[in-house]
């Protein structure tokens, strides 16, 4: 039995059947409480209530009247019944509202946007990657001149082992600890073996924005290990300040 029903798409109505239901009276009692209220609705030049006919089982195809309300008609029919019958009625209000306020469940995509967003996302995949990979090396330096804990520069280890500079470096060229970069700089910069060994590091010291990209400028550093191993080698050969 259909007993909500809608004039307008915007407009909420509740029909006289529910209500006598909702407040245990006969539909015929209700739907005369209604009369007088059209009357007086006419009067004050308001809308009056809506009114429409529905079939029973019981009677066939005969037709029985029966009344749209909006929440406002509602309220004002029930005011003078009772207050738990007003409550009732809130109550119900209050579901159809929450009903017709309920959002739409989207529809199913079709498999062409499926694939539309499978395709997004891929091409979203590779653009991160990309950007992982120009990142790297940068994130790489940062990493390298924040790892510098417990190693020293040639000076300071050379003022630690009480040796000249100089010696000092002449010792790291002849163990292969450090190399010159090029003849023009003369940079000490560490070797690859001696980074593994974990004697030597090489420490960004700066990082230059350059037309060829970022351009990182390193270090040799002698880690603890290593300024372990040259104390015992200076000792050994017996260098002298």
């Amino acid at each position: 039995m259909n007993i909500l029903t809608e004039f307008d798409s915007n407009v909420k109505t509740m029909s006289s059947r529910e209500i006598a239901q909702l407040c245990s009276k006969q539909h015929g009692h209700v739907c005369r409480d209604i009369e007088p209220l059209n009357t007086t609705y006419l009067k004050m030049g308001l809308s009056k209530i809506g009114e429409g006919y529905y079939t029973h089982p019981n009677t066939g195809a005969q037709q029985h009247r029966e009344f749209f309300l909006t929440k406002d008609q509602t309220v004002d029919l029930v005011t003078g019944y009772s207050l738990e019958l007003r409550i009732k009625i809130n109550r119900r209000w209050a579901e159809l509202e929450a009903q017709q306020n309920k959002p739409q469940q989207p529809n199913e995509l079709s498999r062409l946007e499926i694939l539309q967003i499978a395709l997004e996302a891929e091409q979203q995949n590779i653009a991160l990657q990309q950007q992982v990979q120009r990142l790297e090396p940068k994130a790489q330096a940062l990493d390298d001149l924040a790892d510098s804990t417990n190693t020293y520069t040639i000076r300071e280890a050379a003022k630690t082992l009480g040796v000249q500079e100089k010696r000092l470096v002449e010792l790291l060229l002849a163990k292969r600890w450090v190399y010159r970069e090029n003849s023009k700089h003369r940079r000490l910069c560490a070797y690859a073996e001696a980074v593994a060994k974990k004697v030597m590091m090489s420490r960004v010291t700066q990082l230059v924005n350059t037309t060829e990209g970022d351009k990182a400028y390193v270090q040799a550093r002698i880690t603890a290990f290593g300024l372990t191993r040259l104390t015992a080698i200076v000792k050994k050969a017996g260098i002298a300040a």
